[in-house]
């Protein structure tokens, strides 16, 4: 690994805050100075940006711009997906105001995976903390700024931790599904790199035989992993909420069908679907923490 840099002109829907504090990711934690640091597949990285520039420091074990444009989907026109959401209708023109900045990562598939098992009735701050434990117990050390940073563990060195040692990083029922996962990827019963061959209803109902990963699973890791599925739609209880409330109306939430939400995105949205997800989502959950109504 070494040490790189990188500045880039400014990028349209590249708002830090947007794309890191959006749902989407559990490794990247903001700085003092307003930048973000993050410890992804390839090693530990600073990003901080200005009026014009966005500035990239790290240290990595591949280049540093050929990371960059894949992981941040640089080459992709998230402008003109803006303007197409936003002749959709009123309520998709309110939410890309609201995320304008949010550009979807191309995360590593088996930390994306292990990520949402972990995440399944759970909060951010939990799951960020476990995956640090998770990380700093058997993961590889990497030193950045003088400060101590541990990657994701791999499959391998995930191999002989036990179900009860998972309990111990506060796991909870998760502990099996994380132990029965990693040995189905160790013992080649599920190859990782089929799933890239696969369209999305294949990959989704080949996803789905790993323990612990559900249907909102499957789609979450086809969305914000490198797989980078836009035609999923993850449904969780803040999706729900803004679905109902836009489109279905129903007068209690929680009885509308999953179904019946995936139709109406799919009719609405099409191959964006999954983008128009994360949209929503940013804009239903910051409204409402910063108002403490209902949109």
């Amino acid at each position: 690994m070494k040490e790189q840099n990188l500045i880039i002109d400014k990028v349209d829907a590249f708002t830090l805050r947007d794309i890191f504090d959006c749902g989407q990711c559990f490794r990247w934690n903001m700085e003092q100075n307003g930048s973000y640091t993050g410890i992804v597949k390839n090693g530990v990285l600073n990003v901080n940006c200005d009026d014009n520039k966005i500035y990239f420091n790290g240290i990595l074990d591949c280049d540093i711009q050929d990371f960059v444009y894949k992981y941040f989907d640089l080459e992709r026109n998230y402008n003109d997906i803006k303007k197409t959401f936003a002749k959709i209708d009123e309520y998709m023109k309110e939410s890309v105001k609201y995320g304008e900045g949010i550009r979807i990562l191309n995360q590593d598939l088996w930390e994306t995976i292990i990520s949402y098992i972990i995440s399944a009735n759970n909060n951010i701050p939990r799951i960020k903390g476990i995956i640090e434990r998770l990380s700093a117990k058997y993961g590889t050390k990497v030193i950045f700024n003088n400060k101590e940073y541990y990657l994701f563990p791999t499959p391998y060195q995930l191999k002989d931790v036990t179900v009860s040692e998972y309990r111990a990083l506060g796991l909870g029922f998760r502990d099996i599904r994380l132990y029965e996962t990693t040995q189905m990827i160790l013992n080649k019963e599920f190859n990782l790199d089929d799933v890239y061959k696969m369209d999305t209803p294949t990959a989704k109902e080949n996803l789905e035989k790993l323990s612990g990963v559900g249907s909102k699973v499957a789609d979450c890791i086809l969305l914000f992993s490198d797989l980078k599925r836009f035609d999923s739609f993850p449904i969780d209880v803040w999706v729900r909420r803004v679905m109902n409330d836009l489109y279905v109306k129903s007068e209690d939430e929680k009885k509308v069908s999953n179904k019946v939400i995936n139709e109406i995105a799919y009719n609405k949205f099409g191959d964006l679907a999954g983008l128009a997800q994360q949209y929503l989502y940013h804009w239903r959950r910051t409204f409402e923490n910063q108002s403490n109504k209902k949109i």
